[in-house]
């Protein structure tokens, strides 16, 4: 699209919003409703469109995109008119006469919604959901990438909501920038750390708030402690890496394991790949692809540089994209590939010495934060008391990935892996602002904040002030 059309469809929905339709909660919950129909009159479309796209399975569908949209859907439902009720405070005896203060949720106007495609239903319109319950009015930007579900989501749009209100646009770089240039008044990007730097240096033009919801730059770490029950957590583990073939924000993108124990759990892990997708995952029609031929000869590339430790997989058949779940044994965790977010199917086991896990914890923490750490171990003071203290955007002891599940439950990144955060309520504030009104009175007012602040009557009321605001 031009700059003009682009443009255009932002005039149309500011002249919208400022109409004050989307100011209505009842309203507000009408058009979730709307949305639920639309998405669930598409619901095999949706499925066609993600194997097209992605050779994702209906399962997988369902699991990682329909399921949570209906969740979070039915969340903001039910919630909404508690979430956007104005907030009462007292105004305190330093504003007497006046005893009522009201904080109002406020929409910001018109936002923009930049979606990745690696999960482009749920990370569309799972922040559309918290957008139109905070009473705004929304731009998605899709993926270019995952052109199928692109032009299906724009189809469910298009039937739920008219473009005034709710809109998608397609196209690739220069179609979201020219939208990151425009007068928007709120953002939300979903997509790497690179990209996240442009983005927060485009919105900071015109002053435009934005959340930003990354990848882990140097890797989401998973720590397989000594005492760990190696069968639950290389189960695990698998079905992580499995997912979407390692194409996850959240996924494990190394492994530190106690090297007591590293040759039990690699066996482990071989194992639980077999279980869940067979002994030749690329002849498995339920195992997903890597998006597009840069993604797979990007992974190629560093399975061709470890190819000597590969120990597990290591194949790809570049005429349907896929390349096997792949795990590379030793690692060093000074590596290069331990050190930067993969976003495919390889997995770099490093072992560590369990006695060192203090010094293997300042060395994770010595990197960018993560969006996800996870850990397995029996020691749970251990887990709580580090999981408690680090810094990264979230995540599970003895689990993976289910954290993004929970009902009511923030998802957000910190530092490089993101700032803001969405899902429930979470997702209502960050499309909302805080407006606080106090209703004064023409009553009773009294001189106390009024000149003179000098001699006797200055005196007094420096007192009395001193005495009110303890």
């Amino acid at each position: 699209m031009t700059e003009a059309e682009i443009g255009s469809i932002l005039k149309r929905q500011q002249a919208f919003f400022r109409s004050g339709r989307t100011l209505d909660v009842d309203w507000r919950i009408r058009q979730l409703k709307r949305l639920k129909e639309s998405l669930l009159f598409y619901e095999t479309e949706i499925e066609r469109a993600m194997k097209e796209d992605l050779m994702r399975s209906p399962v997988e569908a369902y699991l990682c995109d329909i399921g949570p949209v209906l969740m979070e859907l039915q969340e903001a439902i039910r919630g909404l008119k508690r979430w956007a009720k104005p907030e009462l405070r007292y105004s305190g005896l330093h504003c007497f006469p006046s005893s009522v203060t009201r904080v109002y949720k406020m929409p910001y106007g018109s936002c923009l919604i930049l979606s990745p495609f690696n999960f482009p239903f749920v990370l569309s319109l799972g922040v559309l959901i918290p957008a139109i319950a905070g009473g705004n009015t929304a731009v998605i930007k899709a993926s270019s990438k995952s052109k199928a579900c692109t032009e299906l989501l724009s189809r469910i749009i298009g039937r739920a909501f008219p473009e005034k209100y709710v809109t998608v646009l397609g196209g690739g770089h220069e179609e979201a920038d020219l939208c990151l240039a425009a007068d928007f008044d709120k953002i939300f990007y979903t997509g790497s750390p690179r990209v996240g730097r442009h983005v927060l240096a485009m919105a900071s033009k015109n002053l435009t708030p934005a959340a930003l919801e990354l990848g882990g730059e140097t890797g989401n770490w998973c720590v397989v402690r000594a005492d760990a029950d190696l069968q639950d957590a290389a189960r695990k583990i698998a079905f992580a890496k499995l997912l979407n073939a390692g194409q996850i924000c959240i996924d494990i993108n190394q492994v530190a394991v106690a090297r007591e124990r590293a040759e039990e759990f690699l066996y482990l892990l071989q194992k639980a790949y077999i279980r869940q997708i067979g002994k030749d995952p690329l002849k498995n029609p339920d195992y997903p692809r890597l998006i597009q031929g840069p993604a797979y000869e990007a992974c190629r590339r560093d399975a061709e540089k470890y190819r000597d430790r590969i120990v597990y997989g290591g194949k790809g058949d570049p005429s349907t994209g896929r390349f096997e779940p792949t795990l590379i044994y030793p690692v060093d965790i000074h590596e290069e590939i331990v050190q930067r977010e993969l976003f495919n199917p390889l997995l770099p086991i490093v072992p560590y010495e369990d006695q060192d896990i203090d010094q293997l914890i300042r060395t994770i923490e010595s990197r960018q934060r993560g969006l996800a750490f996870y850990v397995f171990t029996r020691d749970m003071d251990w887990a709580r008391k580090v999981t408690g203290s680090m810094q990264f955007g979230g995540g599970c002891i003895n689990e993976v990935i289910m954290h993004l599940t929970v009902k009511g439950a923030p998802f957000n990144g910190s530092g490089h892996s993101g700032m803001g955060a969405y899902h429930g309520e979470w997702g209502f504030r960050e499309f909302t602002r805080p407006k606080t009104v106090l209703e004064g009175s023409n009553k009773g007012n009294l001189p106390l904040r009024e000149h003179p602040y000098s001699g006797g009557p200055g005196a007094i009321k420096l007192q009395i002030l001193k005495l009110m605001e303890r």
